[in-house]
């Protein structure tokens, strides 16, 4: 597994990641278990968790994900060779997680962090994210922008870095990222590090797959040029460019579709079907695997550091990592681009 750096981190990440939002949802602990001594004898050395996970998100579940990543790296004495990666989660819903007024400010990520440390049975974390930002921005089920001063409560991002530069003072974190962000966002980060000497972020995680690729329209330059990679979630848009979705009958077990409500909303329609189903047949003609192709394409992106992929099934979990070993051809990717280029980002 090719080990890539982390931005101006100095720290170097798998190029391919595990995300564990499933586990203990969607994935029991000895499923989960599984997964995990796979992805690793793979040479998998990012595992990507949140404090609210598993999804879908509830109070009576709330940070078994992190509690399983934390049992399983205790239980095979692996954690100087592993990276792992949570998050503090945004001010939000889920009401039951430090209450209604939940922000991102100092106590509210100390109290974050210090629970994750708790699960996770470790005294540091190698990569902590703000999983979302104070403030509303423009999402993928957001896509129009629509300006809105920030209100009285909105903390801002000075108060955020603050505390997370305390937290790597502490030895409590290594290295500190973004999530769901925007060029703004990530400029303003970077600006106000190196003004006041605090640790600038390291990567950014948003969605990008070959039916989203929006984060080119503005971020990617900003990735490139500020050495702020991209760990790129949702690779297979929820499972989308799995294939299995255009099979003419029903999938037998529960999928990610099934599951979260508004999800589905977010799938259906003749464009998602129609761009999904020419991604399906570039790869028939070329010989390769959909999802496979589709993991490799975000893996040949200049701008991305890690994938991360996730599976409620080790089955699904063998076949996505093969896309280390898919080099894709300069026909390919023109093939892919004409597709994207008739009706870009259909999956919002």
């Amino acid at each position: 597994m090719e080990p890539r750096p982390l931005g101006r981190s100095g720290m170097s990440v798998s190029a391919v990641g595990l995300g564990v939002m499933t586990f203990g949802a969607q994935t029991a602990p000895d499923e989960a278990f599984a997964q995990l001594d796979l992805a690793f004898a793979s040479g998998v050395s990012l595992f990507d968790a949140a404090e609210n996970y598993p999804a879908p998100t509830m109070a009576a579940t709330q940070g078994r994900a992190e509690e399983i990543l934390g049992s399983w790296i205790a239980a095979r004495g692996v954690r100087d060779q592993v990276a792992v990666a949570t998050k503090v989660t945004g001010p939000r819903g889920l009401s039951y997680l430090r209450g209604e007024t939940r922000r991102l400010d100092r106590d509210n990520i100390r109290a974050a962090v210090d629970g994750s440390l708790r699960r996770l049975d470790t005294d540091h974390i190698d990569l902590y994210q703000v999983h979302w930002p104070d403030r509303l921005i423009t999402t993928a089920t957001r896509p129009r922008f629509i300006h809105r001063p920030d209100g009285p409560e909105v903390v801002g991002i000075e108060e955020t870095l603050s505390a997370l530069d305390e937290l790597v003072r502490a030895g409590k974190v290594r290295h500190v990222g973004v999530a769901n962000e925007t060029p703004w966002g990530v400029m303003t980060y970077l600006q106000i590090a190196r003004q006041r000497g605090w640790p600038e972020i390291a990567s950014i995680q948003n969605g990008y797959s070959l039916l989203n690729r929006s984060f080119e329209l503005a971020s990617a330059e900003v990735s490139m040029r500020e050495s702020v990679p991209l760990i790129a979630y949702s690779p297979l848009s929820g499972g989308l460019l799995s294939g299995k979705h255009l099979a003419p009958a029903p999938v037998a077990e529960p999928s990610r579709l099934d599951l979260f409500p508004g999800w589905a909303d977010r799938t259906r329609g003749e464009r998602l079907r129609t761009a999904t189903g020419a991604y399906s047949d570039i790869a028939r003609a070329h010989g390769l695997d959909v999802a496979a192709m589709a993991l490799a394409f975000v893996l040949s992106r200049p701008f991305v550091s890690a994938v991360l992929i996730g599976a409620s099934k080790l089955s699904q979990l063998e076949g996505n990592l093969r896309c280390v070993d898919v080099t894709l051809s300069a026909e390919v990717l023109k093939e892919i681009d004409a597709v994207h280029d008739a009706d870009p980002n259909p999956f919002r």
